[in-house]
């Protein structure tokens, strides 16, 4: 399972807390409420954070180890915490639901996609918000080569390396154990052309805005694709 090894060492290898701010500040600047759903939660810091703020917050995952990672952390105990998945979602009325961190990337078929923000429209308040953002196209180009990068982390070498092919990015992880045994894991991940989420989004009566790497509006050269989405007005 994906997240069984990693989760001992994901918020070493990737925490960044000003990456986390500013998804707290884009999800605070659209919201129109207190009920938040943080879908694929990983690690929690996001949820954890939105939840000192004052919002009610449910977050699943899929990775009983990344929950256990959350569980864990400082102020975890106002969240509530469940094991769930993308592809069946828990049932509630969210004034937004958010998933974030390239997460929506692991769908990996377009009916996957198009089961998932059905979900998602038909959890949203009225006023709801769904803000989920996605690899780039660009991601493609900049993986075409593989990316490889070594180091420590947690007492533990490791190597990383993401390589991209058609429309997959692969990342493989590697830590190796002091009795000499390494531990394994591979993550695919799926990129979709802006073009077609469009065209889901609308066939599921949600009008959105693009941005791009946060602040750069509409589908430009960048790393990463924020759709912030609302129930169309009749």
């Amino acid at each position: 399972m994906m997240y069984d090894v990693l989760a001992s060492y994901y918020d070493a290898l990737v925490e960044d807390a000003q990456a986390r701010d500013a998804w707290i500040e884009l999800i605070e600047a659209n919201i129109r409420g207190r009920s938040i759903l943080d879908a694929a939660c990983g690690s929690g810091d996001i949820a954890i954070e939105l939840a000192r703020r004052g919002y009610a917050v449910t977050a699943f995952d899929c990775s009983e180890q990344m929950l256990a990672a959350a569980r864990e952390k400082v102020d975890s105990d106002r969240v509530h915490w469940q094991l769930g998945d993308l592809r069946q979602m828990p049932d509630g009325t969210y004034d937004a639901i958010v998933c974030l961190c390239d997460s929506f990337n692991y769908l990996l078929s377009e009916e996957e996609v198009r089961h998932f923000f059905a979900q998602c429209q038909k959890r949203l308040s009225e006023a709801g918000v769904l803000i989920v953002d996605m690899h780039s196209m660009d991601r493609l180009d900049e993986f075409a080569e593989e990316y490889n990068e070594t180091g420590v982390v947690n007492g533990h070498d490791y190597q990383w390396t993401i390589e991209s092919e058609d429309d997959r990015i692969y990342q493989s992880f590697a830590f190796y154990e002091n009795d000499g045994s390494v531990q394994l894991e591979q993550h695919v991940q799926r990129v979709y052309a802006p073009e077609w989420i469009a065209e889901q989004l609308t066939a599921c009566g949600l009008v959105f805005d693009v941005k791009t790497d946060f602040v750069k509006e509409g589908v430009v050269p960048g790393e990463k694709q924020f759709y912030i989405c609302r129930r169309k007005q009749r």
